[in-house]
């Protein structure tokens, strides 16, 4: 490749300042928001890919055809003045100051007031482009005490520094949740943390690439990290932090925000391929069924795995077997009768003998090889087959239809958008692009993220008046538009409980927020009763609680498979629904403010070395810190909690543990630690079978230690209403103060819900006693 080392100021465009380079390049660098930088590379004269699918400013949500390159819509925009000086050019901005060097060339990011950069191009060769190919690679300095999170669903430990990761997609089966790499998401997204506070950039190409955060060492240049893309377009996004909430909420409100499923969604579910696979498999759904009443196992759906579609040992999407479901509307009204919501598995290959092969090939609706015209040829579980091209608008219609005709109008009620990772390694292969086709390779996840789209879109036409729920294994940055996705394929292993946590925090910090794992896990030997109980304890505090299981043995992980553990883990998610006042508020304020619902330590104890250190645990929300149990045999479980006015409370009995120390407590099977912040007002319910908002009757308010002026959040409505940003819910904020010896606690309620549940208990746990205050702006009684 060819380094770019001198460049020429051209002056400004619009709100960027424009720099020519040799070699046909032309760079742009600005400010998009106040915390927002940008840089923006051409070659001669336009872009390989003019169009993006990920970036979605201000809410927005952009088209099938995508979100034009140069669109600035949705971003604030704001002036900058540019200052030339010896040999340097300088934007400065109100929170942001870009210094710009033209030879060697290389750009300085610093925030207002700092006189250190928090971001730093490497001063020796910091840009390079391919005159043979389309590569480019990005070359940033680093630092030694600088910690690297996020890009997505990677395997390994929490702190990425000194790996080196591809960005690309495959279906990784049974992965090693601490060594394998590459997984199913392609999202280019790195934050940074150390001395100088945190900071992200993001690079949107949908290309496949290479991130290294510190594994090559070069002694011509000092410590760098590097961005090298095979292809696409050099368009990088810098957020300034200083903290690391920012950095994730920026993150988040640059690619559209996330979505608020129904509350149903955080129910305990339940799937196997097995169990569709099976020629019984219709019976098995019904014992299924049975058996989660027979045991009083709380669970609100079923999903089907792809075997209902499976004729002679080969899936054919929207194609029901009906010797295996004679009757499949009958069947989904069992279900749905039952309160299990029914959510159907779908595969965005369709083999080369599917029945209907004809309808999509007819349309142009798969993706095709550009040398012959002929549909691009893809490896798939059972045989060859051709992937739909989601940038065809018939293609598109066709795919809705099959929606709507297979799935909704039987009684399914979500989709499950999987093995999309788009595995078409044809160099030649062309996606229509509305009109305006290109190369496959430069956008193959935005085929998964349209995908989910279209699932999304579809069930909010069929009930318009309901929040859509869909999952989506693959995709880019933005697929949390649309909804849910999950660490993947795991492994049955001890191992993978370690690190499918770590995993999981980064995802979260990626920008997924409603995310979990196959509780049990996937595939492999199935879990034995020790390694199922802790499996369900560590699952049971993320978004997504789904048993999912593929098992090298044949057997089914299901909640009941060893009777000797049934007890125990009934309990962990009896636990679970619990909580679910608690969990379905942060799930709110995840699409309504940009926060993450599980985070590691650091993330609300920043300045705590013992925080910043502990990747064994993990909060969810701002007030419960989980420390599952990791190994087998324990029947105890040590964690450090982070440093914190009055400390801890374990929620399990409510012993007192002080902050930035080690606490070690017991940990009997179906009980993962779980510890309360002091200070914390922790909104409860009661532990039913079902996520029912009609009948859900109970609420409790726990105040843990000293809550003098603490302040806490409760939303509820009725589930699944698409108003719940106009009032159609209720958003009810509580505060403390006290007076004497006790402290009266307040509420100020605002939306046009009426919950089922008309009052609120108060009590304290470590404190002093509670009186209830005044209740505003809703028909609600605080009780002690």
């Amino acid at each position: 490749m060819k380094a770019l080392t001198r460049a020429r100021f051209r002056g400004r465009d619009g709100i960027y300042a424009l720099f020519e380079l040799d070699h046909g390049v032309d760079l742009r660098i600005g400010f998009v928001e106040d915390d927002v930088g940008r840089i923006l590379m051409r070659r001669n004269g336009g872009y390989r890919l003019d169009r993006g699918w990920s970036v979605a400013p201000g809410g927005s949500d952009p088209s099938y055809e995508g979100r034009d390159r140069d669109d600035l819509s949705g971003f604030a925009c704001p002036s900058a003045d540019i200052e030339e000086g010896e040999g340097t050019v300088t934007l400065q901005g109100a929170t942001l100051r870009a210094v710009v060097t033209l030879e060697p060339f290389g750009v300085a990011w610093y925030r207002a007031g700092e006189e250190v950069p928090f971001l730093q191009d490497r001063r020796t060769q910091a840009y390079f482009v391919s005159r043979q190919t389309h590569a480019f690679s990005h070359f940033v300095e680093r630092g030694g005490d600088e910690r690297h999170y996020g890009l997505g669903d990677k395997a390994g430990p929490l702190d990425r520094t000194g790996r080196r990761f591809r960005v690309d997609a495959v279906d990784p089966c049974g992965f090693d949740a601490e060594l394998s790499d590459p997984l199913y998401k392609m999202i280019p997204f790195l934050l940074v943390a150390g001395p100088t506070g945190a900071h992200g950039v993001y690079y949107d190409n949908l290309a496949t690439a290479e991130i290294d955060v510190g594994a090559t060492i070069d002694n011509y240049h000092g410590l760098f990290r590097s961005y090298r893309a095979d292809d696409g377009d050099l368009d990088a996004y810098v957020f300034a932090g200083p903290g690391v909430p920012d950095v994730v909420r920026a993150f988040s409100r640059l690619t559209g925000g996330h979505a608020f499923g129904p509350k149903w969604t955080l129910g305990f579910a339940t799937t196997s391929m097995a169990i569709a696979d099976a020629a019984d498999a219709d019976a098995r759904i019904a014992d299924f069924v049975d058996r989660c009443a027979e045991h009083a196992i709380p669970c609100d759906s079923f999903h089907f795995g792809s075997g209902y579609t499976m004729i002679g040992g080969r899936r054919y999407a929207f194609h029901w077997n009906h010797d295996k479901f004679p009757d499949p509307a009958a069947t989904l009204a069992k279900l749905n009768a039952a309160g299990l919501h029914p959510v159907a598995n779908l595969k965005p290959c369709l083999l080369d003998d599917h029945p209907r092969l004809s309808e999509v090939t007819g349309v142009g609706g798969l993706v095709t090889d550009g040398e012959t015209g002929k549909p691009a040829v893809a490896q798939f579980w059972d045989g060859l087959g051709y992937h739909l091209d989601f940038t065809n608008a018939k293609a598109r219609d066709w795919w809705r239809n099959g929606i709507e005709t297979a799935l909704l109008t039987p009684g399914m009620v979500s989709v499950w958008n999987d093995n999309n990772e788009y595995e078409i390694w044809d160099e030649d292969a062309v996606a229509a692009g509305d009109g305006r086709p290109f190369p496959q390779t430069l956008a193959r996840p935005a085929q998964a993220l349209l995908m989910t789209k279209l699932a999304y879109d579809t069930q909010a036409a069929w009930a318009p008046d309901k929040r859509p729920y869909t999952i989506t294994r693959g995709g880019p940055a933005g697929l949390w538009r649309y909804g849910q996705t999950w660490s993947g394929d795991n492994a049955t292993a001890w191992k993978t409980l370690r690190f499918n946590l770590t995993q999981g925090l980064n995802m979260s910090l990626s920008g997924m927020f409603d995310i979990g794992h196959d509780t049990g896990g996937f595939h492999g030997p199935s879990p034995g009763p020790e390694l199922l109980c802790r499996f369900v304890e560590f699952c049971s505090f993320w978004p997504r609680f789904m048993m999912n299981s593929w098992n090298s043995d044949g057997i089914t992980t299901l909640p009941w498979m060893h009777p000797e553990v049934i007890d125990p883990i009934r309990e962990a998610i009896r636990l679970r629904y619990r909580l679910m006042p608690y969990l379905y508020t942060q799930m709110w304020r995840a699409a309504e403010a940009d926060e993450p619902v599980v985070r590691p330590l650091f993330y609300g104890f920043p300045d705590d070395p013992g925080a910043v250190a502990t990747e064994d645990a993990f909060m969810l929300g701002p007030d419960l810190l989980v420390a599952p149990v990791l190994e087998p045999g324990a029947d105890s479980r040590s964690v450090r909690l982070p440093e914190n006015p009055g400390g801890w409370y374990l929620f399990h009995d409510g012993t007192h543990h002080p902050g930035g120390a080690v606490a070690t407590v017991a940990a009997p099977l179906g009980r993962a630690p779980l510890f309360v912040r002091s200070g914390a007002l922790l909104p409860l319910g009661a532990a039913g079978l079902r996520i029912d908002p009609a009948t859900d009757t109970e609420r409790e308010l726990v105040a843990y230690g000293d809550v003098e002026g603490a302040t806490a959040l409760l939303y509820d409505d009725n589930g699944d209403t698409t108003g719940w940003r106009d009032g159609a819910g209720l958003a009810t904020s509580f505060t403390a103060v006290r007076e004497g010896d006790a402290v009266v606690v307040s509420a100020k309620a605002a939306g046009g819900y009426q919950p089922a549940w008309r009052s609120l208990r108060l009590h304290s746990v470590g404190g002093p006693q509670l009186r209830p205050g005044t209740v505003e702006g809703a028909a609600l009684t605080l009780e002690a």
